[in-house]
């Protein structure tokens, strides 16, 4: 499906150490004291040329794995995190945690409450959270779990032994704002859950669009079900238990964390304005946590639940570590892209309009924005030139099905005005006349006028056989009068034909242009399957864009007023705003 090299010869080129194939010979005390080499934190005056162009540089290994999928429904989401508390309870070597968003309320601090006791237990720990999407003033609970280390336990060689090392906690914040040499619009948007990375029988990794806050997980701070909770998905990723280490997904991922965890611009942080009470305060969330009823109907069996519904897949690890480097990012979007071997977008517009064989995509997004906009831009692509019918009539077979959030659902009042001003018409193939009509602030002009949407023009666009738009939300929401939840879409996965990519990216112009993000493609059918069946999940909660019933959800939350209401109405002058003064690219 994609072809590689591997990327283990960073491990040499950035970190100075010597290959673990050579030490494979040695004792497992020695190939262990390399290891945690290999793992610590350096300055920048340590490392070795620019390593980010070289992660870039260097086309990422397909590999064999088992993966399973940790679905979009709120019973998933509560597993998800009682896996992710188990997997750290029961870790015993490693652990590397990276999020976008690391809350400071029960799932955060449970979270760090339970790495707490794994570094008692002797486990190595990292840990990077973004400067922004994690913004503190002092980064107390990080502080609390590095106080930890007072108490660390000695770290076990590969036959289980205790060596003469002694676990660490390192804690980085990302992009530190208070760095001079940080890039402050550049984030680290990744969520990457990593245990045991260099052991194949004990080696999980866990990606996809959950943060580390409660919101993602389907529980309120009392233990309730929140039904307003984000509609997420991840997978789980496991390496083959005889995999070398060139075929490993986990010890890649522990790589990948590596080189985003030593960048220049980060902070590393220590304990001294740190209090004993913040450590106290993170071991007592723990105990809250798995005392509530709800986590505890997910922590049982969740042993089990982690070692079921696996399909055997081909996986690439893909990045866009190319925008940490960037410069120019609009007006060289394209240059940069091939910078980048391993770039997620880059990857997808090769799958998606280069292959003359793919029939169906797939795409399921919270904040979905136009790529081939950017190569306007650049003069690559004539800017009356509509790709999306371009690849459709190449090929009546061909098929493009959308899921993304509506105003009802949406949590970026901006980004959904781009997405119903902008992405849906386009990909939907709306005339120019049409569409001049769409953009009028008068809403009596367009979709609150019966022969606008009456009109062969319209009905010709939203029946379009070969596209589908779905929006997340129904009429019988409870934000306009009715009975059911729909939470908020804020899952990240691509269907095309039989290959599939599930990750943190939104495909909006952030993450195409100045956020990291990671994630896997991947390829073979029973996990396709399962992911067509999450993708239907979704499918059924959601309106067509466009049709009647769409139309009276908007009208309806215009009616009940309200925040929501409010810019709904007001969707085509924010989308006016953004587009003329550029904004638009920071959403």
């Amino acid at each position: 499906m994609w072809k590689g090299t591997s990327m283990l010869l960073l491990t040499g080129a950035i970190f100075g150490c010597t290959s673990n194939a050579h030490l494979a010979t040695t004792s497992d005390d020695a190939w262990t004291s390399d290891y945690m080499e290999q793992r610590r934190w350096r300055e920048p005056s340590e490392l070795k040329g620019n390593y980010l162009k070289l992660a870039s540089d260097t086309m990422l290994p397909a590999q064999s794995a088992h993966v399973k999928v940790i679905g979009t429904e709120s019973e998933s989401a509560i597993k998800s995190l009682a896996s992710k508390i188990y997997l750290i309870e029961n870790a015993q070597h490693t652990i590397d945690i990276t999020y976008y968003i690391f809350a400071d309320d029960l799932a955060g601090q449970a979270t760090l409450g339970a790495l707490c006791r794994a570094v008692k237990r002797g486990v190595d720990v990292r840990v990077m959270v973004d400067s922004l999407g994690s913004y503190s003033v002092n980064n107390g609970n990080l502080k609390g779990l590095m106080q930890c280390e007072q108490e660390a336990g000695y770290v076990l060689d590969r036959q289980g032994a205790a060596t003469s090392q002694k676990a660490r906690v390192q804690a980085v914040v990302f992009n530190a704002l208070t760095n001079s040499d940080s890039k402050w619009n550049h984030r680290s948007h990744d969520k990457l859950f990593v245990v045991d990375a260099a052991y194949n029988e004990q080696a999980y990794v866990i990606t996809g669009g959950r943060n580390m806050s409660l919101h993602y997980y389907g529980i309120d701070n009392k233990g309730r079900v929140d039904p307003t909770a984000f509609r997420d998905i991840e997978i789980v990723v496991r390496p083959t238990s005889h995999a070398k280490e060139e075929e490993s997904p986990s010890r890649l991922s522990e790589l990948y964390f590596s080189v985003l965890f030593t960048k220049p611009g980060n902070k590393k942080l220590d304990i001294w304005t740190s209090y004993n009470r913040d450590k106290q305060r993170l071991l007592s969330a723990l105990t809250e946590l798995k005392a509530l009823p709800e986590f505890a109907r997910a922590y049982e069996g969740i042993d089990g639940y982690l070692t079921q519904d696996y399909y055997l897949s081909e996986t690439k690890l893909a990045h866009e570590l190319d925008n940490l480097n960037a410069v120019d990012v609009v007006t060289q979007y394209s240059k940069n892209k091939r910078a980048n071997a391993n770039s997620i977008s880059g990857i997808l517009a090769k799958v998606a309009y280069s292959k003359q064989d793919v029939k169906t995509i797939k795409i399921v997004s919270p904040y979905l924005f136009l790529q081939t906009d950017l190569f306007k831009d650049e003069g690559i692509i004539e800017k009356d030139l509509n790709v999306t019918m371009k690849w459709l009539e190449q090929d009546p077979e061909r098929r493009i099905e959308v899921i993304t959030n509506s105003v009802l659902t949406s949590d970026n009042y901006f980004t959904q005005a781009v997405i119903d001003m902008n992405t849906a018409p386009n990909i939907l193939m709306m005339d120019k006349e049409t569409q001049q009509r769409w953009l009028d602030d008068e809403l009596t002009n367009n979709e609150e006028n019966k022969s606008f949407i009456a009109s062969d023009a319209w009905k010709k666009m939203t029946l379009h056989p070969q596209v589908k738009f779905y929006q997340l939300g129904k009429q019988d929401s409870v934000l306009i009068g009715g009975d059911k939840y729909y939470g908020k879409l804020h899952a990240k996965f691509l269907i095309i034909d039989q290959n599939a990519f599930v990750g943190t990216t939104n495909l909006d112009f952030r993450s195409l242009l100045y956020n990291n993000e990671v994630g896997f493609f991947l390829g073979g059918a029973p996990l396709i399957d399962e992911l067509e069946t999450q993708f239907s999940l979704l499918k059924q909660d959601s309106l067509l864009w466009g049709s009647d019933e769409w139309l009276e959800m908007r009208r309806k939350l215009r009616d009940a007023g309200g925040t929501k209401g409010r810019t709904s109405s007001r969707q085509r002058g924010i989308f006016e705003a953004l587009e003329e003064t550029g904004l638009k690219y920071q959403f």
